[in-house]
């Protein structure tokens, strides 16, 4: 096992073109007083890239023996510039440290035939102490650090081997029932993953206990990969001699461990994939063509990926020469927000093309998420019908507790359009009037949600003194799709944390 190092030398060499060729005879000399000659050609190559990366400077290098592995590091007390490159050596592992002002850029070796003794090595002085408790936990960790199912077994077998193991193959199966696959396989020496997975080919994995079978030289452990009483595919594990008892017990903790992660990881992303779908139904399935009106859209749910948004936007035709617009923020997330924001927009869309005008459709409206009782969620919501006509577009619309609509002038200058009115969901006897405004050719119609006037930086908000106007009259001259991305981006800048909110932008520009 690799814990302390046996034997460490050192060198210090100065800047120049000295440096690297100083460098590999250093190593050329370490590597042969350690009687280490199966790694010389890539140990040498490896301390020339690490030296090329930092000879404008005075560097160190320190090799160090670990029995089962060499390691170099190349110390340096100031960083040179540009990111580090990683070896094109193939190495056991490598990094950056930092220590105070020095950096250390180190990689580590793996002498040949020593996976199997190192497995045997933390076998043994694992059945001695505790030591399997910390690697356990570790293991713990590292499996409930990923939601994303194909990372598990990739995460499995780099877990186990070479600890417990020369090389380990992952099977899965999507139903529990269905073929298993090979979805991972990972060997300690990488140039035989092609000969060993032709051997798996012909392995039997038992389905429901652990077993040890015999594929070429190696013994093989299966474990199964259970939880929640579901069979999720198995893990194999080979070396060439004999799995002792703690190496088993070991194994099946670790597979009980990874199969519960390998579970979460499928039931989160099941859940994912669904409220994406939901979310993708909540939004228009497609962009219309409106004679004489440019249009642009941005829609950002905060929420995570099974999280569902309450933010909304639709544009639809409603008639021969109409169409119509919404724009809405459902009170909160997740389901019961996609249930009302399904209610409206199926409510607005049904009653629009029945003929009845905006202010009639924000009233029924009204009513239907009355009538939703307990389940009803606040709503606001911008709704307007669009009427091409010779001099632009004549838009009649309702704002229902929704953030004011603003209209900006080729000129620059901004101005509120919309008359603030009652949101949705609250009283049952509200009635809605539209305002009519007409955008002449030229003209920006901006509708938002708060996720972008309510964008908070410390104790301020975005639009506090006008800010989102201001960000408006700086898009003069700019198409609605570039009206759009500039409010976004606009929003974004105000604050450098991630937003909490969803966030939506309707953009419409008279052509």
């Amino acid at each position: 096992m690799t814990a302390s190092s046996r034997a460490v030398l050192a060198a210090t060499f100065a800047p120049g073109e000295t440096a690297v060729p100083s460098a590999k005879r250093f190593t050329r000399e370490v590597m042969t007083a350690w009687a280490a000659a199966a790694v010389l050609p890539a140990a040498e190559r490896l301390a020339a890239e690490l030296a090329m990366q930092v000879a404008e400077a005075p560097f160190e290098i320190v090799w160090k023996h670990y029995g089962d592995a060499v390691q170099v590091e190349l110390r340096q007390r100031t960083s040179p510039h540009g990111d580090p490159k990683g070896p094109s050596v193939d190495v056991e592992e490598w990094g950056i440290t930092f220590a105070g002002d020095s950096r250390v850029h180190w990689a580590r070796l793996t002498l040949p035939g020593s996976t199997d003794r190192v497995a045997s090595e933390w076998a043994e002085e694992s059945s001695r102490g505790p030591h399997w408790l910390g690697f356990l936990a570790d293991a713990s960790d590292l499996l409930a650090g990923t939601l994303d199912p194909d990372m598990v077994p990739a995460i499995i077998a780099q877990i186990v081997v070479p600890r417990l193991s020369t090389w380990c193959a992952v099977y899965t199966s999507d139903t529990g029932a269905g073929p298993r696959r090979l979805a991972y396989l990972w060997h300690a020496d990488e140039a035989r993953i092609d000969g060993l997975r032709e051997q798996l080919a012909e392995l039997s994995v038992p389905d429901s206990a652990a077993a040890t079978l015999q594929l070429a030289d190696s013994q093989v452990l299966a474990v199964p990969l259970i939880a929640r009483g579901r069979s999720l595919g198995a893990m194999c594990l080979g070396r060439h001699d004999r799995f002792a008892d703690e190496s088993i017990q070991l194994s099946e903790d670790i597979a009980r461990r990874a199969a519960l992660a390998m579970d979460n990881a499928r039931l989160y992303a099941q859940q994912a994939a669904a409220n994406r779908a939901l979310q993708r139904s909540l939004l228009p399935p497609n962009e219309p063509e409106v004679p004489g009106l440019d249009y642009g859209v941005v829609y950002e749910p905060a929420g995570e990926a099974n999280e569902v948004g309450g933010d909304f936007y639709d544009l639809f035709k409603a008639g021969d020469e109409s169409w119509r617009f919404a724009i809405g923020d459902v009170c909160g997330t997740g389901p019961e927000a996609a249930a009302v924001t399904g209610l409206a927009r199926h409510t607005l869309r049904l009653l629009a093309r029945e003929g009845y005008g905006v202010a009639a459709v924000l009233g029924r409206l009204n009513q239907a998420i009355l009538e939703e009782g307990e389940r009803a969620r606040f709503l606001t919501l911008l709704h307007g019908d669009i009427s091409p006509v010779e001099t632009g577009l004549e838009v009649r619309m309702v704002s229902a507790g929704h953030p004011e609509a603003l209209r900006l002038k080729p000129s620059g200058v901004v101005e509120a359009v919309t008359t603030p009115q009652s949101l949705l969901g609250v009283f049952p006897e509200v009635v809605f009037e539209a305002d009519t405004i007409h955008l002449d050719h030229g003209d920006v119609l901006l509708a938002v949600t708060d996720g972008v006037t309510e964008r908070r930086s410390g104790g301020r908000l975005l639009d506090d003194e006008g800010g989102l106007s201001k960000l408006l009259a700086e898009c003069a001259g700019l198409s609605a799709r570039a009206v759009a991305e500039r409010i976004r981006r606009g929003a974004a800048d105000f604050a450098p944390e991630p937003s909490a909110d969803d966030l939506a932008i309707l953009v419409l520009r008279a052509r």
